[in-house]
């Protein structure tokens, strides 16, 4: 590795033409990261329109699989753009990678839903995200490259840091337009069709990125190389073909992209879901609570790039993975505490027990979305882990038997899904209600809906819920609506059967008596404390991302730089990091433990930790121009 020490330079400032490279670089890729977390951002109102035939828990994978599917081709695109980057220049490369990114976000705000076309909606949802999967893959190392060889040595760090500071930026930009335009219209506006305007405004987004793009020039080390006819003429099978490259890009993977990867999800991308689909906080909430802290760490990327070239590159990524290790598991539970104390308070206080037949239970990693857990007893761990409650399974019923569900002094029979046959639903009803009931009454924060209930069906109403201790009479001699009979049926108050003969429905609003919600109560949420620690989580992204453009730039020779750093670069947040939001909630719903899935992460940076301290050498002082 070429080496040349920066001791006793001084640093010049940046040059009109250098901070145009920066500023262009930067601003289009902020845009392709604006379009690609558009998708995460609205992860909830797409399950609505794309997978909303699947129950909550289902839909909640399928959601996040199909975000991670553009991660998961993000390699393909590294390799198919980075060969293109190295063979024929930065500049060409950066303009199609704009425009496939650009065309498939704006397709997805025009694409219709299931219930318009059926499955082939969603299917052509996931192919939308293959492409941006591509094009973002062929992007970064595109921009990384291009801005690196125009920085001088001893302020590579701080330059290419701008480049680090887009992904966050272009999320931060994607949560204020969703904010602008949720604060225009209604709610029900929103679902139904609003959310599909950030998408819409990308066109204008991509002509902007376009217009930027053409007015670059090549990279002057790229032209250098070429000039003296040193550039690859096989990129990809000299990157990895030769070991001396291969076993670079695979410590380069294992030793710093996976461990960052994780540190970035976890921090940014998983804190919004887990704000927003464990802790019941609503969305528009998160959104400004996730707005306000990477509006204040976003600065962090340039301060750590900065650094970098003081004290180098790795020892500020090692630091931030050791951090992330150590305080996961205590920030993600000071998140609860702050953000839902009422839930936090509830799971200390109330633990579920689950009692089953021996190997009537499974393993619920269902990372497909696609397999069925219909035992009693898997049915009854699926509806407390959707519920945030802690539970422990006892294997100590006699075979055969359904497993129960016993929370304080109450307990509840669950059912096997399959041999309820008929009677499922109903089931499912009293089996749900009975658990909510017992979770209200040990503090969860549940509230209930009204219910729109029909003269005909009062009685048997009230009879149903004597909890409530209702009065039919008293209901009858209060506020009632009368509405047409064909209104009734279409709002399911009442079906075509027992609605026969009538033209007009008298119906009855009794509040707080339908289905059960966890929810957090806005006027208990902490919001200092929360923004506050996701400042913390957002920091430690800084310190892991925010130098890693520059040290993945020097450990890689000019003629296969654009092909070597994108593939490990993506692998580690394609794959590494882009799985991590399902593989999270996927284990922590498997396990009935809202926590249980941080291991993950931990797992993974700490792998980066050892193996980075050990192997992984500082470039801090890389000279590119003799790194051919």
């Amino acid at each position: 590795m070429a080496m040349a020490s920066t001791a006793g330079k001084t640093s010049r400032g940046m040059t009109r033409e250098e901070k145009k490279v920066i500023f262009a670089s930067s601003l289009g890729t902020i845009f392709e990261w604006y379009d690609f977390y558009l998708y995460g951002a609205l992860a909830a109102a797409i399950g609505t329109a794309f997978f909303n035939s699947y129950p909550e828990t289902t839909r909640n994978i399928f959601v996040l699989l199909a975000f991670a599917a553009g991660f998961i081709v993000r390699p393909l695109g590294a390799l198919v753009f980075g060969r293109i980057g190295d063979l024929v220049g930065r500049k060409y490369t950066f303009l199609v990678t704009i425009m496939i990114m650009g065309l498939s976000t704006f397709l997805v705000g025009l694409l219709p839903g299931s219930a318009s076309w059926g499955i082939a909606a969603p299917i052509m949802l996931i192919a939308l995200r293959l492409l941006q999967g591509l094009a973002l893959g062929g992007e970064y190392g595109g921009a990384a490259t291009y801005v690196a060889e125009h920085a001088p040595d001893d302020r590579r760090g701080f330059y290419t840091s701008w480049i680090q500071t887009t992904a966050t930026l272009g999320l931060f930009l994607s949560l204020i337009v969703i904010l602008i335009v949720q604060n225009s219209l209604s709610k029900e506006d929103f679902t139904a069709w609003g959310w599909r305007i950030p998408f819409l405004v990308s066109a204008v987004l991509l002509a902007i990125s376009v217009w930027i793009r053409l007015s670059l020039a090549e990279s002057p080390t790229f032209q250098r190389m070429k000039a003296e006819g040193k550039g690859s003429k096989a990129p990809l099978s000299e990157a990895f073909g030769q070991w001396k490259n291969a076993k670079i890009a695979l410590l380069a993977l294992l030793g710093l992209t996976a461990g960052q990867a994780v540190v970035w999800y976890n921090g940014q991308f998983y804190a919004l879901f887990f704000l927003q689909n464990v802790l019941k906080v609503d969305p528009q909430s998160v959104n400004i609570m996730i707005a306000i802290a990477l509006a204040l760490g976003t600065i962090f990327f340039v301060v750590f790039g900065w650094l970098s070239d003081k004290i180098g590159r790795k020892p500020i990524i090692m630091a931030g993975l050791a951090l992330a290790i150590v305080t996961t598991f205590p920030l993600f539970k000071a998140l609860t505490r702050a953000a839902n104390p009422t839930l936090a308070t509830a799971q200390e206080n109330v633990r579920a027990t689950v009692t089953a037949a021996p190997g009537d239970c499974s393993f619920q990693f269902n990372l497909t979305g696609t397999w069925k857990f219909t035992s009693s007893c898997d049915v009854a761990t699926a509806f407390l882990a959707k519920s945030s409650v802690p539970y422990d399974v006892v294997t100590t019923a006699a075979p055969g038997t359904a497993a129960t569900v016993k929370i304080g002094n109450e307990t509840a029979e669950a059912y096997d899904a399959v041999a309820a046959g008929d009677q499922l639903k109903a089931k499912e009803t009293a089996f749900g209600k009975a658990i909510n009931i017992a979770l209200q009454d040990g503090g969860y924060p549940l509230k209930r809906a009204a219910s729109k209930v029909a003269d005909q069906k009062l009685d048997a109403f009230v009879a149903a819920n004597p909890e409530l201790k209702l009065d039919a009479t008293a209901i009858r001699a209060g506020e009632k609506t009368t509405v047409p009979t064909d209104k009734a049926i279409a709002d399911k108050i009442l079906t075509k059967e027992e609605a026969a003969g009538a033209t007009e429905v008298t119906v009855y609003n009794i509040p707080a008596s339908g289905a059960f919600a966890m929810f957090a109560d806005p006027a208990q949420i902490n919001w200092p404390l929360t923004i506050g620690i996701l400042f913390i989580l957002v920091l430690y992204v800084t310190m892991v991302y925010g130098p890693i453009a520059a040290i993945l730039v020097e450990m890689f020779p000019t003629r296969i730089r654009y092909t070597g750093m994108s593939l490990p670069y993506h692998i580690g947040n394609g794959w590494f990091g882009g799985l991590l939001p399902v593989t999270v909630f996927a284990l922590s719903a498997a396990k009935g433990n809202i926590y249980y899935g941080l291991w993950y992460p931990v797992a993974v940076a700490a792998m980066s930790l050892i193996i980075g301290m050990i192997f992984i050498r500082d470039t801090l002082g890389t000279d590119l121009h003799t790194k051919q």
